[in-house]
């Protein structure tokens, strides 16, 4: 696992709950995760443990929560997500959850919604798209062929017949999924490539979208 010597590797979540001074969850909030830690595992940590929840307030169950502090196992308790019940509490530390809107991070964010919008006006990259998937790949040549189709059989071999009925090779092949979408980066060893390819492309049953980007 090329983990350093001094980490200690454990299996379970029982041998680490029980030798941590300090707890900090960061697990996303599900139906399987909300209240993830409850009676049980308060049981399970040592005596004067301190945890730390800055991803859901609903990961920690509030009730058993007051009561491990209140038998002296839980000494403190820190959170960005604080209710009234939370607020309420001897030994918990509440602060305003501001990651996301602090002046850096809006900053930083639009910098970075930028810079995705420009690679993908660019180089048809795609990263951090609500329903399509992530598919990154360096441009090789001066030309690329962005395809997003159905995610159904048969598809890529139709568009390779296409591509290279009309004498067009491909260099370079991302394909990638998500649900329902299928998303193709094709690099091509052309500098220049026909208009009517997209046509026929998007002649396919399943292809919804075309896109011919040129550096020249």
């Amino acid at each position: 696992m090329k983990l350093s010597r001094e980490v200690t590797w454990v299996e379970g979540i029982q041998p680490l709950l029980s030798q941590a001074d300090y707890v900090t969850i960061n697990i996303p909030q599900t139906a399987e995760t909300k209240g993830y830690l409850n009676k049980e595992k308060f049981k399970m940590m040592k005596k004067g443990v301190r945890i730390l929840n800055f991803a859901r307030g609903g990961l920690v169950n509030n009730t058993d929560l007051a009561e491990a502090i209140a038998e002296g196992k839980v000494a403190g308790y820190i959170t960005d997500f604080p209710d009234e019940t939370t607020l309420k509490m001897d030994k918990v530390i509440s602060i305003p959850h501001l990651g996301a809107s602090t002046s850096e991070s809006e900053t930083n964010c639009a910098i970075m919604a930028v810079n995705q919008t420009k690679d993908f006006l660019e180089h048809g990259n795609i990263v951090n798209s609500v329903n399509f998937p992530d598919a990154e790949m360096e441009m090789h040549n001066e030309a690329r062929i962005i395809v997003a189709n159905k995610n159904i059989p048969n598809m890529v071999s139709q568009i390779s017949a296409v591509l290279g009925e009309n004498g067009v090779n491909i260099d370079s092949m991302l394909n990638k999924k998500r649900g329902e979408i299928a998303y193709n980066i094709i690099d091509v060893d052309k500098a220049v490539i026909d208009e009517s390819i997209k046509e026929k492309l998007l002649a396919i049953e399943g292809i919804f979208m075309v896109r011919i980007i040129q550096s020249k």
